[in-house]
């Protein structure tokens, strides 16, 4: 076998190796978090989507600490936007055309184009990217999520409000019910997640083991109007402790503790392999990205922007085609948005902060940079043909999908011309 066509396997390997990985990281992120009762909206705003983003994140920050590889880590932020855009949002905006929330995405937007502005006009200025920019670029990233997290959380709270219910899906007061009454408010009764409902399945199955699966032994079980339940069983019920527990409930209790101990452990080992899978995957991807470039005349930021920027950004590829087959598109919109700030202001900051390092002079253009000719101008041109009709007018449309998918391409074009 060539030396050729075992570095094309191992790059393979190290992209599906990302993409495993992943997916273990944020299934073992997701499940510690909510092990540990931590609001949804938090996760979704942090380990959901920077999950998404950490094959970029360890392309880049191995490939900056490479020596000779900082032009990858450079092409693979970048490509990371153009190929999320023009490819992936194109695909959901050209099969299923949908109205958006565009209050929603706002904020997303406004912190992307201010962190793009503050990128331009470092690489027009200097061509430098130091240290100094890529901390600013981190505190963006920062802010960003303390925002988001709040605005999630007051949203949360509006919606319990409105619906009777406090954030943790309990009833409300009376005084509380009163209130949203007074202000044309009906208040329901029942949690806005179901899933946060006494009447889950588990609930049911220990009601059944309790009281037996025909009911023989239950006389009524009611709720009260606080929803805390009251239960009346004859004579024929299981003897129950001081506490009001039956001996086969303790039993039940046990059981689930030892069944969440195990579930903590299987998520904890999630995390470190996914975490490990991905560190040995961004360690092939560029070892052999840059050794393939090298064996067939490409530049490395070519290879960056195009197979390694396609390889990275396969996470947000499947959402998008899951978002789209649900019929989710602004679901699909929003992910890329996020996706594509994280790339700008976590991939690119972290990778800057680690190893300062100018943009790469590969390629040439009338005899300036092609990356400040095409790269940039391209990146910005594709977010604001995305962006610009789905915040005026709250919708996407198919010929924006067309248009961007005809830039991708012409785009790949260039690249290897």
């Amino acid at each position: 076998m060539s030396p050729l066509l075992v570095e094309i396997l191992l790059f393979m390997v190290g992209l599906a190796c990302l993409v495993k990985g992943g997916d273990w990281f944020v299934d073992g992120a997701g499940g510690i978090a909510h092990r540990f009762r931590m609001p949804e909206v938090l996760i979704g705003a942090t380990v959901v989507s920077i999950g998404t983003t950490i094959p970029e994140v360890m392309v880049s920050s191995t490939a900056v600490l490479t020596d000779g590889a900082s032009d990858m880590a450079y092409g693979n932020a970048i490509g990371s936007i153009i190929c999320n855009t023009a490819l992936i949002a194109a695909v959901t905006m050209t099969f299923r055309p949908a109205p958006v929330e565009k209050d929603s995405l706002k904020k997303p937007i406004f912190f992307f184009f201010g962190a793009a502005a503050l990128y331009v006009i470092v690489s027009y200025a200097t061509g430098f990217f130091s240290r100094p920019v890529g901390i600013i670029l981190l505190a963006i990233f920062v802010a960003y999520v303390i925002v988001a997290v709040k605005d999630a959380m007051g949203q949360r709270e509006t919606r319990a409000e409105a619906a009777g219910t406090d954030v943790s899906g309990g009833t409300l007061t009376r005084e509380a019910s009163a209130a949203a009454d007074a202000d044309g408010i009906i208040p329901v009764r029942t949690p806005v997640d179901p899933d946060e409902s006494r009447m889950t399945d588990e609930y049911v199955e220990n009601v059944i083991n309790r009281y037996g699966e025909d009911g023989e032994n239950v006389r009524s079980f009611v709720f009260d109007e606080d929803g805390a339940g009251a239960e009346t069983v004859d004579s024929g019920a299981e003897p129950s402790d001081a506490n009001g527990r039956s001996a086969a409930s303790g039993a039940d209790s046990k059981a689930d503790a030892d069944s969440d101990k195990k579930e903590l452990i299987k998520y904890v080992i999630f995390l470190i392999l996914g975490a490990a899978i991905i560190a040995v995957g961004a360690d092939l991807l560029v070892d052999n990205g840059t050794l393939i470039a090298e064996a067939v005349g490409v530049p490395k930021s070519v290879i960056a922007l195009t197979f390694v920027a396609l390889g990275t950004s396969l996470p947000e590829l499947v959402t998008a085609i899951t978002s789209l087959v649900k019929g989710h598109s602004d679901l699909s919109l929003g992910n890329v948005i996020g996706a594509n700030l994280f790339n700008l202001v976590l991939v690119s900051g972290l990778a800057i902060t680690l190893k300062p390092f100018h943009i790469p002079v590969e390629k040439t253009i009338a005899g300036i940079n092609a990356s400040l000719v095409v790269d940039i101008p391209v990146m910005l041109a594709v977010m604001l043909i995305m962006c610009l009709p789905a915040l005026i007018k709250g919708k996407i449309y198919r010929t924006q999908g067309i248009c961007l998918l005809a830039i991708y391409a012409a785009y790949i074009g260039f690249q290897f011309a």
